[in-house]
């Protein structure tokens, strides 16, 4: 029972750690989908949640049932096998686009928070990614049983902080008085968790596979949806307290720098972590398929996908984030809809 507890605990934090990349921990992708509307971002964070928490355990449910190696083989139960080749393709490309927002963001930490180059930041990330996906599953589990709680902690502890300075802003930030006669914000949240769950697949359907056990599966989904849910609230009612840091790439790391020089360099270390265990666990995921499609062995097509995500991510993090993710949001809208539609295979 005790091994199952902990099972749950690294299936809920590898979950967590797939979604948590540049830019959530940075804030950027959370200020584009549901802060620069107000309190009405709440709303949309809750909805997002629930997504999280239904379809993220559906994903694994239905890959352990079927045995799916990759998300290849998920995709073609759900679409059919000549209508998932095109959705694999369509998946493929938007998370290698999605990887390149992550590695491009490694460098913009390493340029607006620390002055130092763009490059070394995305060069230094390429080697560590290259170690770590070699080790396969225990490098992803390892990575995400340090990463993801002490970014949980931080993340809470700002938001708290936050709170406590100012707990009138805490209704103001989080509770709609009333709806807006602009509907544009209603989209956001199914965008946002279709586009975070097509991508999160991933990593989530090897998952189901290597794990098996439903009731790991289960409350791993669960407790990780629901982490997310929260993190996603605390990180929201932060940035709406100082809607001046909208417009930076890494908005987080501005608000903690209201709490001095240690704390901030800390949340920087735990950012980075993010956005490298996200980088990681899509490689980790890209390769099978690429593995599975053209028969390569594992070290040559770990190095094709860093050398292909090294080229895109020179287009720039701001630039990448804002363009490719609402797009990707909004087209993968119809994989949320069938994941929601379609029943999960008997044992």
């Amino acid at each position: 029972m005790r091994n199952r507890k902990i099972s749950i605990l690294l299936l809920a934090a590898t979950y967590v750690g797939t979604v948590m990349g540049a830019g959530f921990s940075s804030g950027k992708e959370i200020v584009t989908f549901f802060s620069v509307y107000g309190a009405l971002g709440s709303i949309g964070i809750a909805i997002s949640g629930l997504f999280f928490i239904l379809i993220g355990t559906k994903i694994m449910i239905i890959s352990a049932r079927i045995g799916a190696y990759s998300y290849q083989e998920l995709n073609k139960y759900l679409f059919g096998h000549n209508f998932a080749r095109a959705v694999n393709l369509f998946i493929f490309f938007v998370v290698i686009g999605v990887t390149s927002v992550m590695l491009s963001g490694a460098g913009a930490v390493f340029h607006e928070q620390l002055g130092l180059p763009i490059q070394l930041g995305i060069i230094i990330t390429l080697i560590l990614s290259y170690i770590t996906v070699l080790k396969g599953l225990n490098g992803l589990f390892a990575i995400n049983s340090y990463i993801v709680p002490l970014m949980i902690l931080f993340v809470l502890f700002v938001a708290s902080s936050i709170a406590g300075e100012h707990p009138h802003l805490l209704v103001k930030n989080l509770l709609p008085v009333q709806l807006s006669d602009n509907l544009s914000w209603a989209g956001s949240p199914f965008a946002y968790a279709a586009f975070n769950l097509m991508t999160a697949q991933v990593v989530l359907v090897p998952l189901g596979k290597e794990i098996q056990d439903e009731h790991i599966l289960r409350w791993g989904g669960f407790w990780g949806g629901l982490t997310l849910f929260f993190i996603l609230l605390s990180i929201h009612f932060s940035l709406s307290v100082f809607p001046d840091t909208f417009h930076y790439e890494i908005p987080m790391a501005e608000v903690v720098q209201h709490f001095g020089t240690l704390i901030h360099v800390l949340f920087l270390i735990v950012i980075y972590g993010e956005i490298f265990n996200t980088v990681v666990g899509n490689v980790f995921g890209i390769t099978r398929q690429l593995q599975s499609a053209f028969h390569l062995r594992y070290q040559h097509a770990v190095l094709i996908i860093l050398f292909v995500i090294f080229l895109i991510s020179q287009v720039g993090y701001g630039k990448l984030l804002s363009v490719l993710y609402p797009i990707f949001g909004y087209m993968g809208l119809f994989f949320l809809l069938c994941l929601l539609i379609i029943k999960v295979p008997e044992k």
